[in-house]
C-alpha cells in the first residue's frame, strides 16, 4: 500500500467529520506520518501518546480532553475503550485500526464494545482493502462531513472530498455480517 494513505484516511476523515477538532489525541509507537498530517491544522492541539500499551497510554490522560482520538493500533479490550470515552469530550470522535472486515469474529467483540459508547460505529476502506474504524458520539461521517474544510486542505496525494464519503461504502455481505453492530 502507498505510504500515504493510511495517515490521510486516518487524519482527515476524523478531523474532517468533526465540527471543531481543537484537541487531538494521537495514540501510537509511529506517529510520524499523523503528525506530518495533523499539522494541516492550525487550531488543533496535538498530545502524542505511545499506542504499544493503550490503557497504561490512556490512563493518565485528563477526562473530556480531547474531541478527536486517533488510534493507530489493534485493541478490542474494553477497558482501553472506557478510557477512550471517558478521555472524549460529549461530541467526541475516534479512529482506529480495525481488523479485516472479513474477519467476522475478531471485529464483533470490538464493534460490541464500542456500540456501548458510540452512537455512530462505521467502518471505512482503504484502498488496499483494509479497514478503518470511526466511532462517535455524535457525528456522521457522511452526513456531517465539512465540506469547506476538505476543499481548503492542498497538498493530499489520495484525501479528497469524494474519498471521504466513498470509502464509507460497503458491499451487502459484509452489511449483512455486522448488521447490528454496525452503527449508521
Amino acid at each position: 500500500m502507498k505510504t500515504f494513505v493510511y495517515p490521510e484516511m486516518m487524519v482527515h476523515v476524523s478531523m474532517c467529520t468533526h465540527k471543531l477538532p481543537t484537541s487531538v489525541l494521537v495514540a501510537s509507537d509511529s506517529d510520524a506520518l499523523l503528525n506530518t498530517e495533523l499539522a494541516r491544522y492550525k487550531d488543533s492541539t496535538v498530545t502524542n501518546v505511545g499506542g504499544s500499551d493503550l490503557l497504561e497510554s490512556f490512563r493518565n490522560v485528563e477526562e473530556n480532553s480531547a474531541d478527536v482520538i486517533m488510534v493507530d493500533a489493534l485493541t478490542s479490550d474494553g477497558a482501553v475503550i472506557a478510557h477512550i470515552n471517558r478521555i472524549l469530550k460529549d461530541d467526541g470522535l475516534v479512529v482506529m485500526k480495525h481488523p479485516s472486515l472479513d474477519d467476522v469474529s475478531a471485529n464483533k467483540p470490538l464493534m460490541e464494545a464500542l456500540g456501548n459508547y458510540f452512537k455512530i460505529v462505521m467502518p471505512y476502506r482503504l484502498e488496499d482493502g483494509s479497514t478503518l474504524l470511526l466511532s462517535s458520539k455524535g457525528y456522521h461521517p457522511t452526513a456531517d462531513i465539512i465540506l469547506q474544510r476538505t476543499d481548503l486542505l492542498e497538498g493530499h496525494q489520495y484525501y479528497n472530498c469524494d474519498i471521504h464519503p466513498s470509502a464509507f461504502a460497503m458491499p451487502q455481505y459484509v452489511r449483512e455480517n455486522y448488521r447490528g453492530l454496525a452503527r449508521n
